[in-house]
């Protein structure tokens, strides 16, 4: 009878703090998206209380993607497919023919109402060259609509070589100001207008980090801004997307437009081949509103495609980890993981 008795009480007690240490100890894993994704962008909305990202669709021989998705989540941990967004091979963007590359979004409140400006880049053939676009939506889901011309179409002034890709955007909490990076083989940014879809062009500033190597922090492309108590943090990555050595380097300045000054210990993301981890970079940063909460959302190469004749440059997929500072702002290496986070529950504001 006791015997018994003892096998009810774990059935009725045991079952739920079996079930309750499950949940406990629940993550994301890594990667996070489905298939093949890079170039992620995070965004927390206002708006919706939820989690989106936005990325360059992987998988396709010379990354040859022609549109974008987005995922959404309310966690961090489960990801939801919204469907696509924008598509370059339709006359929803007129004057690009494919190559959707590495976007980047930013909600703002305009008049009352929300709207979501998402930045990217297209292959432009009026010029056979990269160039950065702009859509425009009212949820962060879309619709989207096309400014129905190229955004940036040029290199910067002084600048001989390289694309107009790897855009960012950055809304400046001390000057109210919004300002757009970009470039590949260099770095440059520039104060938006008032209205999202143009640039200041008097503001165009080349800022590329010089010096290092590809061991450190020499500069290829993606570059991130994000502030933080007082300093502009510049984040970009080092290397080709397709090499094990990809990987995230980081300066800070104390203007949105420079000059940046290469941190002491600059590499904060990096391959683990021990955890079968590599080329983990081209990153987006997240901070969980109102905390002092940070996670990086970055791309690495699948493990079963390093060799070059598989195209690791494109096959590479979506993963998050947390990311750490020192008590005097410099940033802790980030180590790269499998598991990913766990849940995160942010409050939706009302406002």
């Amino acid at each position: 009878m006791k015997k018994v008795l003892f096998f009810l009480f774990l059935i009725v007690f045991a079952s739920p703090f079996a079930s309750f240490a499950k949940r406990a100890v629940r993550s994301s894993g890594n990667p996070i998206l489905p298939e093949f994704h890079a170039d992620p962008e995070v965004l927390f909305s206002e708006q919706t209380g939820r989690f989106y990202i936005y990325s360059t669709t992987d998988g396709a021989p010379g990354w040859g993607g022609y549109y974008f998705t987005v995922f959404s989540s309310a966690d961090l941990v489960e990801w939801r497919h919204d469907g696509i967004m924008l598509d370059l091979a339709t006359n929803q963007v007129p004057w690009a023919t494919g190559n959707a590359w590495a976007p980047c979004i930013i909600e703002k409140k305009i008049n009352g109402q929300w709207k979501y400006f998402f930045y990217y880049s297209g292959h432009n053939p009026a010029n056979n060259r990269k160039a950065i676009g702009v859509a425009v939506a009212d949820h962060p889901a879309g619709p989207f609509t096309d400014l129905g011309r190229p955004l940036v179409n040029q290199l910067p002034k002084g600048v001989r070589g390289g694309q107009q890709i790897d855009v960012d955007v950055f809304h400046d909490p001390v000057s109210g100001n919004d300002y757009l990076y970009w470039g590949n083989g260099y770095m440059a940014g520039a104060k938006l207008g008032a209205d999202m879809m143009s640039i200041d062009t008097t503001t165009v500033t080349v800022m590329t980090p010089h010096g290092g190597t590809l061991e450190d922090y020499a500069y290829r492309e993606a570059p991130y801004v994000f502030y933080r108590n007082g300093l502009y943090y510049f984040l970009w990555s080092v290397d080709d997307t397709g090499s094990p050595n990809y990987h995230v380097a980081y300066g800070t300045a104390t203007s949105p437009l420079g000059p940046i000054r290469v941190a002491a210990q600059p590499v904060i993301l990096i391959q683990d081949p021990a955890s079968g981890i590599y080329g983990p970079a081209h990153n987006s940063i997240l901070q969980l509103p109102g905390k002092d909460e940070w996670y990086i959302v970055y791309h690495r190469i699948n493990a079963n495609y390093l060799d070059r004749d598989r195209g690791p440059g494109f096959h590479r997929q979506v993963c998050i980890d947390r990311m750490f500072f020192n008590t005097d702002g410099t940033i802790q290496p980030v180590k790269p993981t499998n598991t990913g986070v766990k849940p995160v529950k942010v409050k939706k504001r009302r406002k």
